[in-house]
């Protein structure tokens, strides 16, 4: 798939990873919808990139029918629909049993709810789409993204909710591009290390530091930009497909 003109959904598109995503796209040619909650960097993003090129689409990747009729509304503004990045997600970090006693089974619900289930609820919509399409010289019709973690293979102390949920991101992985390979729709997941987000902006800097020097290679925090040239290259390359990359500069989270 040529990223020049690749017409995109982005879950989490108005910030951090999905957000240099939309400006990588965009900058090679692309034009992309942003699905998120937050209205306010919707439409700061939406300035940055160009109402011709993105449109921000107010989406909870957990409701059904909310996502059902956003995607086909993004369809239309981009003329088509050929590629999805999922990068909504939330931490839901908190131990099993805290001070506070056991955690609330709401919690590990929720980030199930939007780490899991919410990619593959926008994943379905999309495919339903996109296998409608005229397929290229490979006979591809369309390309999945989704997101998960270093934390599905290391979760950490208190990350039970997180690391279930991007596990089973990885482990839909495979079925999910087996399952769609009939259509031509490839499905490859980017298991991410720690990378410059916002939410590491609201940490210590001594707590930002430590996180780098664990890392082997480069001994830095991953850049939101390595993340999306990772995804324009998983477009590009026809035959990626049904894995999960790891991008985290070798490292290895510690139990804590």
């Amino acid at each position: 798939m040529q990223i020049s003109t690749v017409r995109a959904v982005i879950t989490g598109g108005v910030s951090g990873l999905g957000f240099a995503v939309a400006q990588r796209f965009v900058a090679a040619g692309g034009r992309v919808a942003l699905f998120d909650v937050n209205d306010d960097r919707g439409q700061a993003a939406v300035a940055t990139l160009g109402n011709a090129n993105a449109r921000f689409f107010r989406t909870d990747v957990t409701d059904e029918a909310g996502v059902a009729a956003n995607v086909g509304a993004a369809r239309e503004f981009l003329g088509g629909l050929d590629a999805l990045v999922n990068c909504a997600g939330i931490l839901g970090s908190g131990r099993m049993v805290g001070k506070d006693g056991p955690m609330p089974l709401a919690q590990f619900q929720s980030t199930v709810m939007v780490n899991l289930v919410g990619s593959f609820n926008v994943a379905k919509a999309c495919a339903a789409l996109m296998q409608h399409n005229e397929a290229n010289a490979d006979g591809e019709r369309g390309v999945i993204i989704n997101t998960a973690s270093v934390a599905a293979y290391e979760g950490q102390i208190g990350q039970a909710a997180y690391a279930a949920s991007k596990g089973g991101v990885v482990g839909m992985t495979l079925p999910m591009a087996r399952e769609l390979a009939r259509f031509g729709i490839r499905v490859v997941t980017i298991a991410p290390g720690v990378f410059w987000t916002p939410m590491v902006d609201g940490m210590p800097e001594s707590v930002q530091q430590s996180l780098a020097a664990s890392i082997p290679f480069p001994s830095r925090l991953g850049r939101p930009e390595e993340f999306a040239d990772l995804a324009a290259y998983i477009l590009g390359n026809t035959y990626l497909n049904g894995e999960t990359i790891r991008l985290d500069g070798a490292t290895r989270l510690a139990p804590k």
